[in-house]
């Protein structure tokens, strides 16, 4: 593609950047990149490119990674027919040797190698290492699916503070060593929490919270947690949309201070985001604390 700006335009950019370049200097930014948002394998490389460049100027980025697809792909081809109740899928002990396959190992190493290809300095781990993600079985229906009952945060920001993208797979274990696939929007909420990190980003394959789930333009920009709540009552917020909302108010009630659902697909997104007026999404932030409240 041509560029067509000048240089001039280009410096004009840069110091329309450069606000935001000091709001998030030396702040931790956790990006939750999910399943469907990475398939498209261009996308997933200006989302490395993204990321490297948020690391270059001092931004603390760690990275939370699902992979579904990549797991019920490499099921099929086993001839393993994947299952799901309540969108969680049914995870025995073969599919959770499947899971901890695929993403601690193939979907992990592959994210690491692209950043890495971009000037970055990643390192990937699991939620196993360090025992980073507790968990315990959520639902005996649904086998080796983890209910998280502990982030052991240290390891992460031993890489933070040397200089290290971290790169997570959502894979957790629990005190026997029992793997567990953990859902990786809830991982994200509670490590960005542990973290107390300034930004929690859930890259999906959706544009935000819509009013009419049909209609993009009606894509809501800025709730409150009281707000969303409210949405929930009203059906606005409803079907898979519900979980991802929920992760959403439990990274705010757990310290962090603003949380973005935006659409992964759209070209450099998380830079729209960090870097500019416009934005991209939906946020949702903690209500408003009220004048006098606990006098």
């Amino acid at each position: 593609m041509e560029n067509n700006y000048s240089n001039a335009q280009r410096a004009e950019v840069l110091t329309q950047a450069l606000p935001y370049i000091k709001r998030y200097n030396g702040k931790i930014v956790v990006i939750k990149y999910g399943g469907n948002a990475m398939i498209n394998e261009t996308l997933k490389q200006q989302v490395m490119e993204d990321i490297v460049l948020l690391w270059l100027i001092g931004v603390k980025v760690v990275l939370v990674h699902g992979g579904g697809p990549e797991i019920t792909d490499i099921m099929n081809k086993l001839g393993k027919k994947a299952e799901f109740v309540d969108g969680l899928r049914v995870t025995d002990k073969e599919t959770v040797d499947i899971v901890q396959m695929v993403l601690a190992g193939k979907v992990n190493k592959t994210l690491v190698n692209l950043l890495e290809k971009q000037g970055g300095r990643a390192i990937g781990i699991s939620g196993m290492d360090g025992r980073l993600i507790e968990a315990q079985m959520k639902d005996e229906r649904l086998g080796y699916v983890g209910r998280i009952t502990k982030i052991h945060i240290k390891p992460v920001f031993d890489l933070l503070d040397n200089g290290y993208i971290p790169v997570i797979s959502t894979v957790g274990c629990d005190r026997d060593g029992n793997a567990y696939n953990i859902n990786g929007d809830t991982a994200a909420a509670y490590v960005a929490g542990a973290l107390e990190a300034e930004r929690l980003i859930m890259m999906t394959d959706i544009a935000g919270i819509l009013r009419d789930k049909d209609d993009p333009s009606t894509l809501i920009p800025a709730i409150t947690v009281g707000e969303a709540k409210g949405l929930y009552e009203e059906g606005v917020i409803s079907g898979g949309m519900i979980p991802k909302v929920d992760c959403c108010i439990e990274a705010i009630e757990r310290g962090v201070k603003k949380v973005t659902i935006m659409d992964g697909r759209v070209p450099h997104s998380i830079l729209m985001e960090l870097l500019t007026d416009e934005g991209a999404g939906t946020e949702v932030v903690a209500d408003p604390v009220q004048e006098g409240a606990g006098a």
